[in-house]
């Protein structure tokens, strides 16, 4: 989790806008081919990671060279899953938690850290303006660094690097040149909550870890 709390060069100058057509999407996902195009776009967008201070941050305590630990933000289920908030821009981060520090970064880290941490759900703006929930088969693959993408023919596959020339095994044996693997089967509806942490009422009844 340590990369993910610190800002990457790549980010320079970001303001922490959201983009309009990512939101438009999002706002969009009510339907399977909506989420699925949802997080399709979520895999190559710019995701804020709220993080929080931990210790002193100010050098005016007890020990002043003392600095505090960021650690990012974790929302606990009563029956003990955890789940991972991310946000597409700083008005919703700000809006669920204003003492967060936004840290800039990608899905794939962020489902990467999820599976570190055992998490079982990324939960998208879930302050709104539009939360999604990202759970399941399509958090493990993301984790694995791939990418949903949408075929010419409407279908659905994932996106990976093609490692066979460098000498490391390639994500899957069934990958191609292409670097495309099988279709994704998904759920016939897509994930829409978590259970105990309801995108509508999450708020009240997740508990943030610190």
């Amino acid at each position: 989790m340590a990369t993910l709390r610190t800002a990457s060069a790549d980010y320079a100058g970001d303001r922490g806008e959201p983009d309009p057509a990512l939101r438009a999407l999002l706002a969009d996902a009510g339907e399977h081919a909506g989420y699925l195009r949802a997080v399709a776009a979520l895999c190559t967008a710019r995701f804020l990671l709220p993080v929080v201070a931990l210790g002193d941050d100010g050098g005016t305590g007890p020990v002043p060279d003392r600095h505090a630990e960021l650690q990012a933000v974790q929302l606990r289920a009563a029956d003990g899953r955890v789940a991972m908030p991310a946000f597409t821009g700083l008005d919703a981060l700000t809006t669920w938690r204003s003492d967060a520090r936004p840290v800039p970064c990608r899905l794939d880290e962020i489902a990467a850290a999820a599976a570190e941490e055992d998490a079982v759900a990324i939960l998208v703006d879930l302050a709104g303006p539009h939360p999604l929930v990202i759970e399941g088969e399509l958090l493990a693959q993301l984790a694995a660094g791939r990418r949903l993408v949408e075929l010419p023919d409407g279908g659905w596959a994932w996106l990976y690097a093609d490692l066979s020339e460098s000498g490391i095994a390639p994500a899957s044996p069934d990958s191609d040149k292409s670097g495309v693997g099988e279709p994704i089967r998904p759920t016939k509806a897509p994930p829409a909550r978590l259970v105990g942490i309801d995108c509508a009422t999450r708020r009240q009844s997740a508990q943030v870890e610190s």
